[in-house]
């Protein structure tokens, strides 16, 4: 994958979990769900690529399924983004 279309894709992960996590703090979310405040951080900040586990454990955490924490995900991408050249 392009290092540009990833770091797209990872801005939109950050985007959807800043706004999942709402108010709660990164701390208290960590805390509650056994996430290092450092992995949230470096995730809210598109800067850490995560692993498939880490993705559930958000999902968990946000209360939802995976299923539809990546449909947030997508709704965060620009339109018509594509991984195509």
């Amino acid at each position: 994958m392009q290092d540009d279309k990833k770091k797209i894709i990872l801005n939109a992960l950050a985007k959807a979990t800043r706004k999942l996590r709402g108010e709660k703090s990164q701390y208290l979310l960590g805390a509650e769900y056994n996430i290092s405040t450092s992995l949230l951080s470096t995730l809210e900040r598109g800067l850490k690529d995560p692993q498939l586990t880490t993705l559930f454990n958000l999902a968990y955490a946000f209360n939802i399924p995976i299923s539809e924490f990546i449909k947030k995900i997508e709704c965060e991408l620009p339109k018509n983004f594509t991984l195509d050249d």
